[in-house]
């Protein structure tokens, strides 16, 4: 049988029989080649995601790869048979933030693939043609079912703007982490630390262009030029701040849990700091990490450690948040 996975409810879910849904004007049905799945599936299936920003019952999935099967009406033919990642928020286009390209920002609300929309853990997926950013004919699908973790790196990056020769930090070793810090060895930093809480993950990042790994405990240089945080806790924020300069920039690209003590705002503003956030990535940033993608400058592949099918999603979940220092990206194939 071709299943679907549906999440019925908070820690309620079912496998059930999938049809694919016909592209009607201006969409897509894209053949699902790989799903990954992250904390905020795991938020999904627990009931953890902050109110309005999940719909039950929903067919999770929003980090995926595919191929074109077909097209609606307006939408190139040529798209058929071309392998694909594509964008989460379905925004309207119309209003002033979608207008500025701020598509994250949508003012008519949020909806999203994977939370409030149908999403990728089932064998077809049909969305908008608009939100399909097209691959290379050679590109690896397994490897490009992380391209929208490594979009949303993308945006944290577009708006710091590094610069060649600065000191940069990145503080968390998880998929985000390990992105920004070959996105950043791109950029040629003076010096690239990495800051996490697994020692385990030490060679990993100097495979991927990390000068030091240190963890939280150790003691931390400072005077940083620029830190991504991609830990999504309110501790790890704080040690995202202290490693920097006087008139350095952040950005935390994390969803920390509500109602943790934050950031001290009298020392953003004694120190000068440029603090940025991103939630999600906008068409910009896709196309960003989509280029960087087929130019080699990342390589996701080592991320992945687990590959289950789609009925193992039960199990899946337990691997993200088992906290088995073996387990790193874990994907399910449809």
């Amino acid at each position: 049988m071709s299943c679907q996975v549906v999440v019925e409810a908070p820690g309620e879910h079912r496998l059930e029989e999938h049809t694919p849904r016909e592209p009607t004007a201006g969409e897509a049905l894209v053949r699902v080649h790989a799903v990954g799945i992250c904390g905020s599936d795991r938020e999904v299936y627990q009931g953890n995601r902050p109110e309005g920003y999940v719909r039950y019952p929903l067919i999770p999935g929003h980090e995926w790869s595919g191929t074109v099967e077909a097209v609606g009406a307006g939408v190139p033919s040529t798209l058929v048979g071309r392998k694909v990642v594509g964008e989460g928020f379905r925004n309207c286009q119309v209003c002033a933030r979608c207008h500025a390209g701020e598509t994250t920002l949508c003012t008519a609300g949020y909806e999203e693939t994977g939370f409030t929309q149908p999403g990728a853990m089932a064998p077809t997926l049909t969305l908008p043609a608009r939100l399909l950013h097209v691959l290379a004919d050679n590109a690896d699908l397994t490897a490009a079912a992380l391209l929208e973790p490594a979009a949303c790196v993308a945006a944290a990056l577009l708006k710091l703007k590094p610069v060649p020769g600065e000191r940069v930090a990145v503080v968390g070793a998880g998929t985000l982490g390990m992105f920004a810090v070959q996105f950043l060895k791109a950029s040629s930093p003076a010096e690239l630390l990495m800051v996490g809480t697994r020692p385990d993950r030490a060679e990993l990042s100097k495979a991927f262009g990390a000068d030091d790994f240190r963890t939280r405990n150790q003691e931390l240089p400072g005077d940083f030029d620029m830190v991504v945080e991609t830990a999504g806790s309110t501790s790890a924020a704080r040690t995202a701040t202290s490693l920097l300069r006087r008139g350095g920039r952040l950005v935390l690209t994390g969803i920390p849990a509500p109602g943790a003590p934050g950031l001290d705002p009298a020392d953003l503003v004694v120190r000068q700091l440029e603090v940025h956030a991103v939630f999600g990535a906008p068409p910009s940033a896709w196309a960003h990490a989509v280029r960087l993608f087929a130019a080699g400058v990342f390589d996701p592949l080592p991320l992945i450690t687990h590959e289950l099918p789609l009925h193992a999603f039960p199990e899946a979940i337990e691997l993200v948040g088992s906290g088995d220092p073996t387990v790193g990206k874990v994907l399910l194939r449809p």
